[in-house]
């Protein structure tokens, strides 16, 4: 799977995010919005973060944590891409704090 021209990056901004989801989905690949501070982002399909049933999602994916600032779950990312070696794991840019609802 190529993202960003060929560069897997750890963090994606909300507009990267709206961008590579559309042209990722286009060509079979899921993208999943992981909630880990159980508080949805308004209008966004998201996933709480749940190791077990993450894991049993055998299609390769990319799953793009998120949490308040984004700062958490960019610490967190060598954990998640060790839970999870077959799907690609980002970290939101600014979490939840920084998405703007008026961005599609």
């Amino acid at each position: 799977m190529i993202l960003q021209g060929g560069v897997i990056k750890d963090q994606w901004t909300q507009r990267e995010f709206l961008d590579n989801k559309k042209i990722l989905n286009e060509n079979n690949v899921d993208v999943y919005l992981i909630d880990t501070i159980l508080e949805t982002i308004e209008g966004m399909d998201t996933t709480t973060y749940n190791p077990h049933q993450m894991s049993n999602i055998e299609k390769e994916s990319v799953f793009v944590f998120y949490c308040y600032s984004g700062k958490t779950t960019l610490k967190r990312l060598g954990e998640y891409k060790k839970k999870f070696p077959k799907h690609h794991c980002i970290s939101l840019k600014g979490g939840k704090s920084y998405w703007d609802k008026s961005m599609k």
